[in-house]
């Protein structure tokens, strides 16, 4: 996206990956990436660019971290779940939080449990990002308007320097998904094309 101010959007300035960066895939379980979900779609090419991603972390052995929505009990997040109840698909023993079998997730690679938006809010997020002495986050999966701008802005408010790959983030509203990129690249973020990202990835 331009660097240029777009209407009344403030001036932005540079952000760099830093020397460790960390790849964040929020939400690619199958009840946000599956058609067959109430909160699914058909995220093909997201996934297809997400896949690409991973390769390119790993060929650097560069953290990787997935999350996904689970709900063990009928009262955490209450009213999120009051607010959008497709969400009480998602319980502990259902297929809907499992990831996304078309993911090329390996074994060892952490799935971050939430129940709210961030990947950041009352997960263990931001304590594994320090112990890998992690310098800067890529933001990329389900929904742009929804988990991957919450988990966007709260990197942010911890300081880190935030990218997000455009290809590789999925809304069901399109009108939604573009206006989300705007906003995190004003505002937030470095929103980069995979081609460029990837790049500079492996230059690290």
């Amino acid at each position: 996206m331009s660097d240029t101010p777009q209407d009344h959007d403030l001036a932005i300035g540079t952000l760099s990956l830093g020397v460790c960066p960390a790849l964040i895939v929020v939400d690619l379980s199958n009840g946000f990436s599956d058609p067959a979900s109430p909160l699914g779609g058909n995220f093909d090419s997201q996934i297809s660019q997400i896949n690409g991603l991973l390769d390119t972390f790993r060929a650097k052995k560069l953290p990787v971290y997935f999350t996904s929505v689970v709900y063990h009990d009928e009262t955490t997040a209450s009213v999120f779940r009051r607010r959008l109840p497709d969400l009480n698909i998602l319980q502990t023993s259902s297929q809907w939080v499992k990831i996304n079998s078309k993911i090329n997730k390996k074994s060892d690679e952490l799935i971050i449990e939430k129940q709210w938006p961030s990947a950041f809010f009352k997960t263990q997020l931001a304590a594994h990002l320090e112990k890998n002495a992690v310098d800067s986050i890529v933001v990329v999966g389900l929904t742009t308007s929804g988990c991957v701008r919450a988990t966007v802005v709260d990197g942010l408010q911890h300081n880190f320097p935030v990218f997000v790959v455009p290809e590789a983030c999925g809304d069901r509203n399109l009108s939604a998904h573009q206006a989300s990129l705007h906003d995190m690249h004003a505002k937030y973020a470095v929103v980069m094309p995979a081609k460029d990202l990837c790049a500079q990835i492996l230059s690290l």
